[in-house]
């Protein structure tokens, strides 16, 4: 099974980018490619809605992933082009990160792609991700 590199995941993500304008808000400016450990490839892009109810480019390929029966995400990108055409490779926000994590618990070891040439596990990106434990005091009494 071939492995995509940092740039042919950047390529297949990038493929995805066809920005929709809806009044003041851009959908699909951002998107997102993913490959699974068993080697097969999901893409999505971002909704942005007033309102709040909208979703990033990671959730929507994620979703895709899902849907298909998948939850081990190998490696994770996201990319955004600008006005003047450059492409930029965006690290996912605090709520995606989360949000791989806790479709399963080996994504802790997802590659995301920061760069063509640079990368990193999810577990590096989200140190702190171990559910707390209870502190070791006694429990406060009731009142």
């Amino acid at each position: 099974m071939h492995s995509p590199t940092l740039e042919e995941l950047i390529t297949s993500a990038q493929a995805l980018l066809r920005p929709h304008r809806v009044g003041d808000r851009l959908l699909g400016d951002v998107a997102a490619t993913l490959v699974t450990n068993a080697g097969r490839r999901y893409g999505g892009v971002c909704i942005d809605t007033g309102s709040g109810t909208g979703f990033c480019a990671e959730h929507s390929a994620i979703a895709a992933m899902v849907t298909a029966g998948e939850y081990r995400i190998s490696a994770i990108v996201a990319v955004w082009r600008d006005e003047q055409g450059y492409l930029y490779v965006l690290p996912p926000c605090g709520r995606c990160r989360e949000f791989i994590r806790q479709i399963d618990p080996g994504n802790l070891d997802t590659v995301i792609v920061l760069g063509g040439q640079r990368s990193a596990l999810l577990r590096d990106l989200l140190p702190a991700h171990e559910w707390p434990q209870p502190e070791p005091r006694t429990q406060q009494p009731a009142q």
